[in-house]
């Protein structure tokens, strides 16, 4: 066995940040361990974002919460986990940061690679599988919103994006030409499988195809791309439908080789215009419930693996029908 994984299953490259891209991690590790994680660098809040500023690192906030996703399910695992996810409670500077966020950001300065600290830490965890962030310099997320009342304004920051009230009609990254990490560039074309989302739609899934050497992979890539749905509009997204996310995510990047697209019957708002849209776009559309059985918004990760592994193996019918594509 390699030091990532066993070669003889699928390689799978999972993009996103924050607890979205937790639920993809925590259902691709029941289906393999060639499991990379690339993670959005753009988040300018919290213990993350107080790091970012006083020490000129990458946020280490969702490459955290990506390497906990991945933990081995061991007593070993779930502890360096339970300790790599502990914030401080004190009056002082050390509250609310994270035990992880200080671990890796002192990895780096010992080591002197974001890389190579990220993988002691999954070797720490017994991750199963790799966590590698999309860029390697900070970013900041603006998008131009238009008000209730019509006026366009510029909102500036992971942190505001993810919460503007408004509608985002365009969205971009500083510095505009950013350097991929060259492992997670090298990931994605050597997959077998991408997956895009679930997570916050304009401030973690789509600043993936705003880095270019990125947004280049995932063009060029032999893999197939998966893109899971939401279950729930939040507050970037609010009054968007369904139909809506997946037509923003091509218009950002209309080239995108999508070959299926998962979501949650109770998500989804016409499943026919969602159907006929994919159809439109060379996908197929797979409708599962992947949702918890009390209804919440929150994935079963065995209900996602299953779905996931409906994609794989060509089950993309609603009763099961293998496609034969």
């Amino acid at each position: 066995m390699s030091r990532f994984g066993d070669p003889t299953r699928p390689a799978v490259v999972a993009l996103g940040g924050g607890h979205g891209l937790s639920a993809s991690l925590s259902a691709l590790r029941l289906m393999t361990d060639r499991i990379t994680a690339v993670v959005t660098v753009a988040d300018d809040g919290g213990s993350s974002g107080r790091l970012r500023e006083e020490m000129g690192v990458l946020p280490p906030g969702d490459l955290r919460m990506a390497l906990s996703a991945l933990c081995d399910d061991s007593e070993w695992g779930r502890t360096w986990r339970d300790l790599l996810q502990h914030r401080f409670d004190t009056d002082g500077p050390l509250d609310r940061h994270s035990v992880g966020n200080l671990l890796i950001v002192a990895l780096w300065e010992l080591l002197g690679d974001t890389v190579e600290g990220l993988d002691l830490v999954g070797r720490l965890l017994g991750a199963r599988g790799r966590v590698l962030p999309m860029a390697s310099v900070p970013l900041r997320i603006e998008a131009d919103v238009v008000t209730v009342a019509g006026v366009r304004e510029v909102v500036r920051g992971q942190t505001e994006v993810a919460v503007t009230p408004h509608r985002i009609e365009q969205l971009r990254l500083h510095p505009v030409d950013p350097p991929a990490c060259p492992q997670a560039v090298a990931a994605v074309l050597e997959a077998d499988w991408v997956v895009l989302g679930p997570g916050s739609w304009y401030s973690s899934v789509l600043p993936h195809l705003l880095v270019p050497q990125l947004r280049t992979a995932l063009l060029e890539t032999s893999a197939r791309i998966v893109v899971m749905l939401n279950l729930s509009p939040d507050d970037e997204t609010a009054g968007m439908r369904t139909t809506d996310h997946l037509a923003v995510l091509l218009a950002h990047a209309p080239e995108l080789p999508v070959h299926a697209v998962i979501a949650d019957p109770a998500a989804v708002d016409d499943v026919g215009e969602l159907a006929d849209l994919c159809s439109a776009t060379g996908s197929r559309l797979l409708v599962r419930q992947v949702r918890r059985g009390d209804q919440s918004a929150v994935h079963d990760p065995l209900r996602l693996a299953a779905a996931l592994r409906d994609v794989v193996e060509d089950y993309l019918g609603d009763v099961g029908t293998r496609t034969g594509r």
